[in-house]
């Protein structure tokens, strides 16, 4: 993907290409996103009319394995799916990319390793 872009000198327009690595994290960071919103939109509206839109008699609540139905249909099944989606997305959604070697790894190498004159004196 590429973008118009000014150049300093006045000389026209020139295009530049956005990193792999800043466009897989952009495109992993709006699927994240999506997720949660998708649970929020889920759950506050669920949770909100089975917990407090109804007249419930201390004892006849009702339950969903053993627990309020509010929070299985509200709280728990939404947790549920967000987990099943972020493992997806950890091993079949995100890519591990390489960022390169880092300025201090270099010097660490260079440092450490002796060079071929050194080696044979």
């Amino acid at each position: 993907m590429s973008f118009p872009v000014d150049s300093p000198s006045g000389s026209g327009i020139e295009q530049f290409e956005l990193d792999p690595v800043f466009l897989h994290s952009r495109r992993e960071a709006v699927a994240i996103f999506l997720l949660w919103f998708f649970c929020l939109l889920w759950a506050v509206p669920v949770s909100y009319s089975m917990g407090f839109n109804q007249d419930v008699v201390p004892g006849k609540v009702p339950t969903t394995l053993g627990m309020p139905s509010w929070v299985f249909w509200g709280l728990l099944l939404p947790w549920l799916v967000a987990d099943a989606v972020t493992i997806y997305l950890c091993f079949g959604f995100i890519k591990n990319d390489d960022l390169g070697q880092a300025p201090e790894e270099s010097d660490e190498r260079e440092a450490s390793s002796p060079s071929g004159e050194e080696a044979s004196a």
